[in-house]
């Protein structure tokens, strides 16, 4: 009887909960794409202004109902020092978001190895990832 109420109990109320990393170098953009996802998603987030954000020092933490699902994203710190904390994080992930600055040119083959050093975990093998090239508005 138990087994059933619990399983009752789950079906109707337990969300299934995945975590999402969104990293990439400092300055690409990390930070503001998760406000600009959790305004999206959230209708009473009111968002963080856009000239408050700062440097990511650490992990900022943002989560999104969709339906019986909710996503954790963990956005971190892409400062070179940072970085080395990254795989701390891949092993709890199910997804990644790889940020690329697209209108800074010199920093680009400072991502791309950032990049490879990442897909190059155990951790990570299966795992999906999306590479996505913000700032494509900025001129």
């Amino acid at each position: 009887m138990y087994t059933l109420l619990s399983g009752l109990y789950k079906y109707m109320f337990q969300r299934d909960e995945y975590c999402i990393l969104i990293l990439g170098l400092d300055n690409a953009g990390k930070t503001t794409f998760l406000e600009q996802t959790k305004t999206r998603f959230n209708k009473n987030y009111k968002g963080m202004s856009l000239s408050k954000i700062t440097t990511t020092v650490g992990l900022n933490i943002g989560t999104i109902d969709v339906g019986k699902t909710r996503l954790m994203f963990w956005d971190l710190g892409g400062q070179e020092e940072l970085q080395s904390l990254w795989d701390k994080y891949y092993a709890e992930s199910h997804g990644v978001i790889y940020v690329i600055d697209s209108t800074d040119e010199e920093r680009l083959s400072e991502s791309k190895r950032a990049f490879e050093k990442m897909i190059t975990s155990e951790a990570l093998e299966g795992v999906p990832i999306l590479v996505l090239a913000n700032k494509q508005d900025v001129e």
